[in-house]
């Protein structure tokens, strides 16, 4: 997955058939990874994810002479920065066998490497069923 904010609501969905079962409940994501995350975000307008972007790399800069991790490359320090001020993990309440996200909120994988590789999350649903 290259670099960027990507949506990834429906795919959550669509990979937790569990889910439409929940009545009620929470579901916790968890990335296992420490140079991505994931956040909840404004679902609709794709400039929302190019501003996000912007910022996060005018903030936490590729190749900056201060980071002293560089084995892995110019992007690998600056991304477990980025990794680790959004957070791994989200906890989403359940309701009616789907996520209860405001209108305008999505779940994002925040791919901060320029090839970060294929990204796993791990998904734990409490709830009841109904």
């Amino acid at each position: 997955m290259p670099r960027g904010f990507h949506l990834i609501t429906r795919e959550v969905e669509e990979a937790l058939p569990e889910l439409t079962r929940l009545r009620v409940g929470i579901a916790h994501l968890f990335i296992l990874h420490t140079s991505a995350s994931l956040t909840l975000g404004e679902n609709a307008s794709p400039d929302v994810r190019r501003d996000f972007a912007t910022w996060f790399d005018q903030a936490v800069p590729d190749g900056a002479p201060y980071w002293t991790h560089t084995l892995e490359g110019d992007d690998d320090m600056p991304a477990h920065v980025k990794s680790s001020l959004l957070g791994s993990s989200l906890s989403l309440p359940v309701s009616n066998g789907r996520f209860a996200l405001g209108t305008w909120q999505g779940i994002y994988l925040c791919e901060h490497r320029d090839s970060g590789g294929p990204r796993r999350l791990v998904a734990t649903l409490l709830g009841e069923e109904g």
